[in-house]
């Protein structure tokens, strides 16, 4: 399957969408590459706001027209989901992620930052990592946003995961 990124290819499109942290701008750029490519959505996770999820604001800003996957988890409490899930019983099993089946360009949009906890062991970069599609990381300009970025590139490069900033 090619990942690229290159409008002219008419294979499918994947990318991650993933930050330097939370409230950065995540569902924003989700919205314009998922308008922009005439793709569909996924959020793996959705922890709290379920009353206007991110799925819900993506369908809301690019029509409803725009195809938005189920969440694999949804968790009332709004912080980690690790945390979120602990407080519903629940563990979050990486196994359980699957890529939505479409021949349409996929974005998917990541919850808080590539260091956020799913459970005990497992992390955002590592559901990257399972789903081996190339991250676009989302930065914003704040004190301290240099060393967040350069520490996620970093995270990414290591993994030899596809980043594009």
């Amino acid at each position: 399957m090619n990942t690229k990124l290159d409008i002219k290819d008419k294979e499918q499109k994947l990318l991650f969408i993933t930050g330097i942290g939370t409230e950065i701008g995540k569902t924003v750029c989700s919205a314009i590459l998922t308008k922009y490519f005439n793709a569909d959505y996924w959020k793996p996770v959705q922890s709290g706001d379920l009353d206007f999820s991110d799925s819900m604001k993506i369908r809301e800003w690019t029509g409803k027209s725009t195809i938005c996957y189920p969440e694999t988890y949804r968790f009332q409490l709004a912080a980690s989901p690790h945390q979120s899930a602990k407080e519903e019983g629940i563990t979050v099993d990486l196994n359980e992620f699957k890529l939505p089946e479409t021949q349409n360009n996929l974005i998917l949009e990541g919850a808080g930052g590539l260091m956020v906890p799913l459970n005990d062991k497992d992390f955002m970069i590592d559901l990257i990592e399972k789903l081996n599609i190339p991250v676009a990381l989302v930065v914003r300009n704040y004190l301290g946003c240099i060393n967040h970025t350069l520490l996620s590139i970093s995270a990414l490069n290591q993994r030899k995961l596809n980043c594009n900033i």
